[in-house]
């Protein structure tokens, strides 16, 4: 009963206390029957006076309530001032997270567009190079192979010209030594011979000046004469001579030359593998780069979804932090007005006299 009574005595009270202390009991009862709240509040109040209820036990109700609230505000002061530590806690946890991820995101992308992203490329550029190279290698190659076939083929077409041209030489000395008193067809049949030789050797030769001496000594000469034979065999030797040491020569030219083109084959090929092992070297490094911008560039994802959760998380820790506070405020100001009510309706019990109160 008594704290029915404190609890009603005290919302009654909370429209009408504003005069409390300057209204007689009379007036306060008139403002209190105004009211349902009131009127109950009077049934109360007359049912404590008929009953013979001592006022100090009502007293000691609303000092209790009065202590029940204060303690009760000091309780929410105490909760929400751990809740604001927290919060704050949190705020600065989260801003720090936030400022972290912003830095790995921005050292991350530095890394990216600034250093990875620069040597890959050069690498890319280098290895295009390095191909470009290897291409060029190639072509020399093919150059130095079709160059040394055309060469052996001259030589090959040389040197037949030189045998053919000493196949001649002998068949005219051979043919001098038959000669004594040479008949006309043994006549024709040298110049014949000499022809052949002429024919077989090509203008430019090394041997046309000797072929020309040769044809010059042997043109109307009269073979009976042993002498001019003579001179004639010393000529096509000495041709001879010059034919032997000729394919001797160009022979030797030609060994020179394939020892000069086998080197320089070796000498192509081993730049086309140094090109390819650079190649190879080049390809590990672009591999080990590329591997890099995929593993900062999911690090960089995984510190912007970071960075969206952290700020996700402050605004509803700001947004929960604003509700919970409104809650407080609303909370405590009801608290100190229940407080209000409750010591100003004390001082009216204190000064009120209930044995007067009829409803």
């Amino acid at each position: 009963m008594k704290t029915i009574f404190v609890l009603v005595l005290v919302i009654v009270l909370a429209s009408s206390l504003k005069s409390t202390f300057r209204q007689t009991p009379q007036k306060l009862q008139t403002e209190l029957q105004k009211s349902n709240y009131g009127k109950a509040l009077l049934h109360l109040l007359e049912l404590h006076s008929m009953a013979g209820g001592a006022v100090s036990e009502l007293v000691d109700a609303i000092e209790e309530l009065d202590n029940d609230l204060i303690d009760g505000l000091q309780l929410l002061e105490f909760n929400f001032q751990q809740r604001t530590n927290q919060h704050n806690a949190l705020v600065v946890q989260l801003n720090q997270q936030i400022n972290d991820a912003q830095i790995d995101i921005s050292r991350s992308e530095d890394v990216i567009e600034n250093l990875l992203i620069p040597r890959r490329e050069q690498l890319e550029n280098r290895i295009a190079n390095l191909e470009e190279y290897q291409e060029i290698n190639r072509k020399n190659y093919d150059e130095e192979v079709l160059i040394r076939e055309q060469e052996h083929e001259a030589f090959e077409a040389q040197i037949a010209e030189l045998t053919d041209a000493t196949v001649a030489v002998d068949d005219a000395l051979a043919l001098l030594q038959t000669l004594s008193n040479p008949s006309l067809a043994q006549v024709k049949k040298f110049q014949n011979s000499l022809k052949k030789i002429e024919q077989s050797i090509k203008p430019r030769s090394k041997m046309a000046p000797f072929l020309k001496a040769l044809l010059t000594l042997a043109s109307n000469q009269n073979f009976s004469d042993q002498g001019i034979i003579a001179q004639i065999v010393n000529a096509l030797n000495e041709f001879r001579n010059a034919i032997v040491d000729s394919i001797n020569d160009q022979t030797l030219v030609e060994a020179n030359a394939v020892e000069e083109y086998e080197e320089r084959l070796d000498q192509l090929d081993h730049e086309f593998a140094e090109f390819q092992r650079q190649i190879n070297a080049v390809n590990v490094d672009l591999t080990a780069t590329n591997n890099k911008i995929d593993q900062v560039t999911e690090f960089l994802n995984q510190r912007v979804a970071d960075l969206k959760q952290y700020e996700a998380e402050l605004q509803l820790e700001n947004d929960n932090y604003a509700d919970e506070t409104q809650i407080y405020n609303d909370t405590k100001n009801e608290f100190t007005r229940e407080q209000q009510i409750t010591e100003q309706a004390l001082a009216l019990v204190q000064s009120v006299d209930f044995s007067h109160i009829q409803v």
